[in-house]
């Protein structure tokens, strides 16, 4: 009776889903052709046109979520698991080697992380510590506190027992492990130093066969590496095999909660399906990488500041593919404030959109090199932190046409009604409901979105840098602190926000004094107040830390 009733809730869900992308492309049809008829001044038309772009961003980025959803459950219904690749039977164990890159990151989180590795229950595996701090720079306030640094970490490596290995610096992350990696080989890059720790003799270095890469703040669970190197050993032609993230400091910190939701968001459904198309790309941490792969295309690429997702591009273009196992395995840290929040993202969507570029040449070249359905998961993922520009034009457009009476629509009230409305009720309703089957609450859900939204202006300025070429450096989030921004550095968020709150009052204004366009202006006005409450969210993210009850 209940695989009856769930049978039956799965196709009515797959029913909305597939309803809910008609109306998309209905919707879209129809936008586009008044547009074109439409005949309004040559200003009229401009911001006309950047709404339609930022409804068609929004609507096909809702079309690759629902698609990914409707993938998913459809699976679930054949009791076909796509995420779950073909394993085996561990009889023999291939070494593997774990890395963490750290790069001046706190003594005490890296110790946590590497004490964690030993309850791995693994059997041949090395433990590597890569040591990326750069002590020849002038950013440390003495040379004594850059060689106390050096010491603990050297004094860290000898206690615990892991091998340490250093090198002249170049290239981040991605320069790190490609010369740790040429040192596997036996072709160390000049200036390295290597201490060994005896504790792994029955693990040869250079004899491993798997390299996991691990953030100093991730700490996995016992049974990390057994699932994965048996799904790798399985499947020969797989280079890596990417695992979820979360979040451990969501209790009493807001943004960390929310940033952690937003992560969840991103490795459920559309990690999963990704994976069925065999375009999951590499997050970077928590993830396994075959080494004859890694070899095969030239190792990670340095050229980017998200060396993850330029290493996964290339990997598929060269025939490896990927894969994701959505099974919780390690824990670690969030950013803790706004500050940690916005540089995690600015470097996250500097490296993404900086790869747009690249993607498109690659398509251009030689489409073929890529299936459809790789093209299109990688021009989502790559064009995602344009949502900046876009969460910028939806906030204005209903300014304009209130303080100005510049119409960016070009249709009756009445069409929006009838297709907008529906589509952004029932895509809500399906995005909730998605997310809730996984366990998530409704005000966590809800959390993330507004985090992300608030992000807008560094999404603008790092995808406006990355298209115009600009590199950027590493910078690892900070971590351990819970500070406020001085509020004058929220001036974009406030600044909208009280455009939106007095577009809102003056809308009413002309509603009571000249009974004409009473619709067109209550639906303007309702989104100037709807983009005001998610603005002034900005304040209440600032103070990240939350009151805890006080004790009678």
């Amino acid at each position: 009776m209940m695989k009856i009733q769930k049978k039956i809730i799965n196709n009515l869900i797959l029913s909305l889903i597939s309803f809910t992308l008609l109306i998309i492309v209905l919707y879209l049809t129809v936008r586009i052709f008044i547009f074109i008829v439409a005949d309004y001044a040559w200003y009229e038309k401009f911001f006309g046109f950047l709404l339609l772009a930022a409804q068609f961003f929004v609507l096909t980025h809702g079309f690759g979520y629902f698609l990914n959803l409707f993938r998913v459950i459809n699976s679930d219904e054949k009791n076909d698991a796509p995420q779950e690749l073909k394993s085996m039977e561990l009889y023999e164990y291939p070494p593997v080697a774990i890395i963490v890159s750290s790069f001046r990151e706190p003594i005490e989180i890296v110790e946590d992380t590497l004490v964690s590795f030993y309850n791995l229950t693994y059997p041949n595996k090395r433990i590597y510590f890569l040591d990326d701090t750069r002590y020849d720079t002038g950013d440390w306030t003495s040379a004594e506190n850059a060689d106390f640094y050096r010491k603990q970490v050297d004094d860290m490596c000898q206690r615990i027992g892991v091998d340490l290995f250093r090198r002249k610096w170049r290239g981040a992350k991605a320069g790190m492990i490609n010369d740790f990696m040429n040192f596997l080989d036996g072709s160390p890059p000049a200036g390295f130093s290597y201490q060994a720790c005896a504790h792994w003799e029955n693990t040869k270095p250079g004899s491993e066969k798997y390299i996991i890469v691990f953030d100093a703040d991730q700490n996995p669970f016992p049974d990390f590496v057994e699932p994965l190197i048996a799904r790798m050993e399985a499947n020969a032609d797989v280079a890596f095999i990417q695992t979820p993230q979360y979040y451990t400091n969501f209790e009493g910190n807001r943004v960390a909660r929310a940033s952690g939701l937003q992560q969840a968001v991103f490795y459920e459904y559309i990690c999963e399906g990704k994976s069925m198309q065999d375009a999951m790309f590499c997050c970077g941490t928590n993830v396994v990488f075959r080494r004859k792969a890694l070899k095969d295309v030239g190792g990670f690429d340095e050229a980017s500041v998200t060396e993850d997702f330029a290493t996964s591009l290339k990997f598929h273009l060269k025939g490896w593919s990927s894969a994701y196992l959505n099974k919780v395995s390690a824990f670690g840290d969030g950013p803790e404030d706004l500050g940690a929040y916005f540089k995690q993202q600015f470097r996250w969507s500097l490296g993404t959109v900086g790869l747009f570029r690249e993607i498109v040449k690659a398509f251009v070249k030689n489409p073929g090199r890529l299936n459809l359905y790789k093209w299109w998961e990688y021009m989502l993922s790559c064009t995602h932190y344009f949502i900046g520009w876009v969460m910028l034009i939806l906030v204005i457009s209903p300014v304009l046409f209130i303080l100005f009476n510049i119409p960016t629509y070009f249709a009756k009230p009445e069409l929006y009604f009838m297709f907008y409305i529906p589509y952004i009720l029932l895509s809500f309703s399906l995005f909730l409901w998605s997310l809730r089957q996984r366990r998530y609450k409704f005000f966590e859900i809800v959390n993330g979105v507004l985090l992300q939204a608030i992000c807008f202006p560094v999404y603008m300025k790092a995808s406006l840098l990355a298209i115009s070429g600009y590199r950027g450096s590493f910078k690892t989030t900070p971590k351990g602190q819970s500070l406020s921004l001085p509020f004058y550095t929220l001036w974009p968020q406030v600044g909208l926000a009280l455009l939106c709150f007095t577009a809102a009052i003056w809308a009413g204004m002309r509603i009571y004094f000249e009974r004409e366009l009473v619709l067109a202006l209550s639906v303007n006005s309702f989104w100037c107040l709807y983009h005001f409450l998610i603005l002034v969210f900005v304040v209440y993210f600032n103070h990240p830390l939350e009151k805890e009850p006080e004790s009678l």
